[in-house]
Order: structure tokens, then C-alpha cells, then sequence
């Protein structure tokens, strides 16, 4: 990559691959601070384009695109994971770009991303590589049933994986994904699922975010709850394993990891190396939010203080609850201590992220309460 003099001040460009709603909360907070915002995203009404100051509407793989970004920008980043890493390394010919195509590739990828970090000695789920229909038999063999057969690429929020029982019901979804490279999974008894959010600078300055409980409905998160209601010592282990994973990948910007715990045990389930849902809550009750550290971290600037100001419960508010007016935002609107983020999407869908809100309240156990009840009544 060349090199780029840094920090980066406002009244710079910034470009960002993709134009969902994490390059929405990214292009709001960059031009807040003062940066102008480039968004790539072959969507004609992507949420982030609708908030940019230039939305290059082409696919991550336009050479012609990538370029003019590449020139127009100071710095780029990406808001999921499955941008193409040779797009990426395209960019760095022009530009500053975090993270690095190297780290992203991983994450991409289930099945190197459970690779490394077996080679790396973090626990996970255990797990069988698929090439092959073939591969099924030994890999139920290893996980046992039930399992999840998931695809490498390109899965997220419950898509491309099925819950197989047996080798036919294993060799059937396989087939269905199109004999793709997939990842099987065994299950594990979950205590809880938790995550961390951090960011890290270019000197390996890093800084974390408290750790989130997430409950999930059908692979999807539902609500994150802050601070996560496990003990301390395992919370603290949890950060450590994080930063322990961005200092091996040399990271620079903002991600996230996942955990299950299981017997009191953590095991690492995915790493996101982007913003993530589950640290949504840092807009209303942190000192600075998920999108700030990545402005930050992405411009070579000192890193912000990530305190949590107080606890909170995120909700997810998706297409389900969606009616010809949306859904019945009174329920909502009526309780000052909610605030309500929407993500601009035209088309409401069964699963689909339409928004979010935080519920804080000094008592976390009053949030969930409240958090639940505005679920019920969306």
C-alpha cells in the first residue's frame, strides 16, 4: 500500500464498499465530524448512498469504479466482510485502506477462518471442512448430529445453512447450496452467546467495548443486552481472546467477535472484521460509538474512550413488524428513554434489518423488561 501521511483531518474524502445500513451509521458519523463520504454499492437506494456525498453506484469488482474511488478518496473501508479482497488490494494501490485485504480474507471465509483459528489455539465449535460431497460422512463423524452445514461464502443472518439430523439430510443441503465449499458444524449446550467490539490503530493501540449478551431467533440477533450478565472473570477472558485475535491479524479498525459459552467455557464462533450489529448499542450509551473508532481508526486518529455511560438493551426491528404504515411506533415513541435508528431501506422483508433501538435505563434488568415489551408491542 502506499504510503499515506497521517492522521487524516476532516474536509478529507473517505470511501466505504457497500451501502447497507453499517455504511449508512459510517457516512453519518464521518460527515458529522466533517469528512466528505464516498459510497460503492451497486444499489441504486442503498441506505448508505442515500447519506453520501457521492454514491458510485457499480459492482465491487468494477475496475473503472474502484479506481475513481481509489484516486478521490484519502481512506477506505468496508462495511461487511464478503467485498471481494482483490478489490481491496486494488484500492490499496491508490489509497490508505483498513482493514487490510489479508485479515478481511480470512473472515470471509468460514473455512479458513476456522482454520486459523485452530492453528492460533482458540476453541470453537466443533467443526468439519466440506469440499466435497463425500467429506459429509467423516464430518458427521467428527461433529456428530445435530449439525449445521453452512456455506464459506456468503452466508449471514441464518441464510445458506440447514440443521442436518443425518447424512441424507446433510448430502440434500449440500446439494441445495450447489455443491459450494461449506463448513460443518457440531452443536454445543449454550449457557449464553457473547460478543466483543473493539478497535485497533495502527500502532496496536486497541480499545474495547463492554461485552454484549445476544439472544438470536432463527439466526438472526434479536437484542444485545449491556453489560452482559456473565461473570466478570469470563467477560474479562472474552476481551483478551478478542484482542488477542486483532493483534494476530494485525487489524486496523473496528470488529467484532463472537462467543458461545458453553459448560462456562468460551468458544469462539465467527470473527466479523467490520462494525457489527451487537455494538449498535455504543450510538446512545457510550462515550464514542462503534462508527466514531472506525472514522478514527481508519484516518489514524487517537482511538475514542469507548465507557459505557449506562446499561442498555439494543432491539433489532425487523420487515416482520412491518405493516402498509410500519410498525406501531406509538408502542415506541412513547418512553423518553428509547431512541429509535432506522436504516432507510424502502422494501420491508421477513428478517430483513429495518432498524434499531436502544433502551437504556440505570437498572438493566428494567431495560430488558421494557426492550421485551416494545418487541411485543411493535
Amino acid at each position: 500500500m502506499p504510503s499515506k501521511s497521517l492522521p487524516i483531518f476532516p474536509g478529507a474524502t473517505l470511501g466505504i464498499l457497500g451501502g447497507g445500513q453499517l455504511g449508512r451509521m459510517f457516512t453519518l458519523t464521518a460527515r458529522t465530524m466533517g469528512y466528505k463520504v464516498m459510497v460503492l454499492d451497486p444499489d441504486a437506494a442503498s441506505p448508505a448512498g442515500q447519506m453520501a456525498d457521492v454514491h458510485v453506484q457499480a459492482d465491487y469488482t468494477d475496475l473503472v469504479a474502484l479506481k475513481k474511488l481509489g484516486e478521490a478518496c484519502a481512506a477506505i473501508t468496508t462495511e461487511f466482510e464478503n467485498v471481494p479482497a482483490a478489490s481491496l488490494i486494488e484500492l490499496a494501490r491508490h489509497c490508505r485502506v483498513a482493514p487490510a485485504a489479508a485479515a478481511v480474507a480470512i473472515a470471509q471465509d468460514r473455512s479458513h477462518e476456522k482454520t486459523w483459528l485452530a492453528d492460533h489455539g482458540l476453541a470453537t465449535a466443533p467443526f468439519a471442512l466440506i469440499r466435497h460431497e463425500t467429506d459429509l460422512e467423516a464430518g458427521l463423524d467428527k461433529t456428530g448430529t445435530p449439525a449445521l452445514l453452512k456455506v464459506s461464502r456468503f452466508g449471514y443472518d441464518g441464510k445458506g445453512q440447514a440443521r442436518v439430523t443425518s447424512l441424507d439430510e446433510a448430502c440434500a443441503a449440500f446439494r441445495q447450496f450447489g455443491n459450494q465449499p461449506c463448513v460443518l458444524e457440531g452443536f454445543v449446550k449454550l449457557d449464553s452467546e457473547v460478543s466483543v467490539v473493539l478497535a485497533r490503530g495502527d500502532s496496536g493501540e486497541c480499545t474495547l467495548f463492554p461485552v454484549a449478551e445476544n439472544r438470536h431467533e432463527n439466526g438472526i440477533l434479536s437484542l444485545s443486552i449491556v453489560p452482559a450478565r456473565v461473570p466478570e472473570p469470563l467477560a474479562q477472558q472474552a476481551r483478551e481472546m478478542a484482542r488477542a485475535i486483532a493483534d494476530k491479524l494485525d487489524y486496523v479498525g473496528v470488529m467484532a467477535v463472537e462467543f458461545f459459552i458453553a459448560g462456562g467455557q468460551l468458544r469462539v464462533n465467527e470473527v466479523a472484521p467490520r462494525p457489527h450489529n451487537s455494538g449498535h448499542y455504543t450510538l446512545d450509551a457510550c462515550v464514542t460509538d462503534q462508527f466514531e473508532q472506525q472514522v478514527r481508526a481508519l484516518c489514524g486518529l487517537p482511538l475514542g474512550d469507548p465507557r459505557l455511560l449506562s446499561p442498555v438493551v439494543m432491539l433489532n426491528i425487523l420487515g416482520d413488524r412491518w405493516h402498509n404504515d410500519g410498525p406501531h411506533w406509538a408502542t415506541l415513541l412513547a418512553h423518553p428513554n428509547i431512541k429509535l435508528h432506522l436504516y432507510g431501506k424502502h422494501t420491508a422483508r421477513a428478517g430483513r434489518k429495518m432498524g434499531h433501538c436502544n433502551v437504556l435505563d440505570s437498572d438493566p434488568e428494567r431495560a430488558l423488561l421494557l426492550a421485551e415489551q416494545v418487541r411485543h408491542g411493535l
